[in-house]
Order: C-alpha cells, then structure tokens, then sequence
C-alpha cells in the first residue's frame, strides 16, 4: 500500500485498531530506516485504540506501556540501541512478552532470536515527499484489515 501523508497512515492505523478490538492481543513488528514513521505510526494506532495524554517513544527507555480503555496493555519497544539480541533477555522482557497484550516493536532485528512470531510485520519505506510505501506481512485478518 501506498500513505501519500499522514492522513493515509492514521486512516490505516484506524482500520487496524477496529481489527485488533475488542481486545488486542498481538505482536506487531514495524520495520524501517531511521525517519520511515515507524514510532509515528505507532502513535496514530494507539490514539485510534483510544490512548488519552502523551505517548512518548521508547527510544531511550527501551518500552512504554499504555493502559488501554478496553482494559488491555499496549506495550512500545524500540530496540534501536541493542548492541546484541541478548540484552533483550537481560532487560527482563520475556515476561513482558508472555503476558497478554499488544505489543509494537520498533527495529526487532536488534532482538533477533529472542522475540515471538510476530502476528504482522509492517515494513516501512520513505518515498518522494512525505509518501511511505508499506509492505504488510502477516495474519490474513490483520493484513486485510489494512487495505
């Protein structure tokens, strides 16, 4: 699919979420080069499942959670500053990821090994302008959820 601007992403992000409801319980891979609107995206997702105030990226901090209004957990990961998949179990998140929830990971390949099967991978490329040409990879009800 193509996102000319921004509207086109938060008009995806808003399809996703009426897929994901009424309890989302997901893996979410998103990748990218450095500025393809990958933690962008995961912002218009979280407003569209209803995330009220500040959502902050997670870049320095590894993962932000988010309660969401339907009672589930929506947790952020950036693992852009992993050096080795492994600090990904030295950072204590294979219970994070065990439990039930969403979950939206920015550069999951810095963690390569370590993370469950994804239920949709979203591969992000920046075009001429503000265009983005992304590639959705996945559960058919999520990939078609997109379109």
């Amino acid at each position: 699919m193509h996102w000319p601007d921004e509207a086109a992403a938060e008009a995806t992000a808003q399809r996703l979420a009426r897929a994901l409801l009424p309890a989302p319980n997901a893996l979410i891979e998103l990748h990218g080069p450095l500025g393809a609107g990958k933690t962008t995206f995961v912002r218009l997702l979280l407003r569209a499942l209803g995330v009220q105030g500040r959502i902050k990226s997670p870049s320095y901090a590894v993962m932000e959670s988010y309660a969401l209004p339907c009672g589930a957990t929506a947790s952020h990961f950036d693992f852009y500053r992993f050096g080795d998949p492994r600090e990904w179990e030295d950072a204590g998140l294979r219970d994070v990821f065990a439990a039930p929830g969403l979950k939206l990971c920015e550069w999951p390949e810095k963690a390569a090994g370590q993370l469950p099967a994804p239920d949709l991978q979203l591969f992000i490329e920046p075009t001429s302008g503000d265009g983005r040409d992304v590639r959705a990879v996945g559960a058919p009800r999520l990939v078609e959820a997109l379109a």
